[in-house]
């Protein structure tokens, strides 16, 4: 069963929460059995083994918290990376349909055609005829200088990797 990724950062939240819950009420019994054993709870291989639990207990429920929230930072990068390209590629479709002087119907079919639709599928969408969309389509090919929908596709793939990388690291 997979988790929801909206709920995951809540769920490891809510086991952090309990894991800290259960690692003060032990504290509390340890600290409570040394007070009561005094000096002599060292020396005691219970106590010992009780009191590296505890401390085991809370040294994970730190890491797991700072490992969590770096999940969540690296998260909301990589999510403010992707409306940066997503914004990029809208930019970069428009500007090459600028530059080829598309009509608005053939704007309409190549941003159908980007998303990966078929003719039939365009045609249907527009409400208009298979011939039509090809007619559009080999207008559109023309303009753009390419033979068909892979190297038109590879156009702006290829603009889109051409743009420069952010000079921002990540914490690994």
């Amino acid at each position: 069963m997979t988790l929801n990724t909206s709920t995951r950062p809540v769920s490891l939240l809510v086991l952090i929460v309990a894991q800290t819950l259960c690692a003060a009420f032990f504290l509390w019994d340890v600290a409570v059995d040394g007070f009561d054993m005094g000096i002599a709870a060292f020396l005691s291989s219970h106590f010992v083994i009780e009191l590296l639990a505890v401390l085991a207990l809370i040294a994970g429920v730190v890491f797991e918290s700072r490992y969590l929230f770096a999940l969540l930072r690296r998260k909301a990068h990589l999510e403010e990376q992707l409306g940066l390209a997503a914004g990029a590629f809208h930019d970069i479709v428009e500007a090459r349909f600028d530059t080829w002087a598309l009509t608005p119907s053939e704007r309409d079919v190549a941003h159908f055609t980007l998303k990966g639709f078929g003719i039939a599928e365009i045609a249907e969408l527009r409400g208009t005829a298979e011939g039509t969309v090809k007619a559009h389509l080999n207008g559109i090919y023309r303009k753009a200088g390419v033979t068909g929908r892979g190297a038109f596709v590879s156009l702006f793939i290829e603009d889109l990797m051409a743009l420069p990388q952010s000079a921002e690291t990540l914490p690994a």
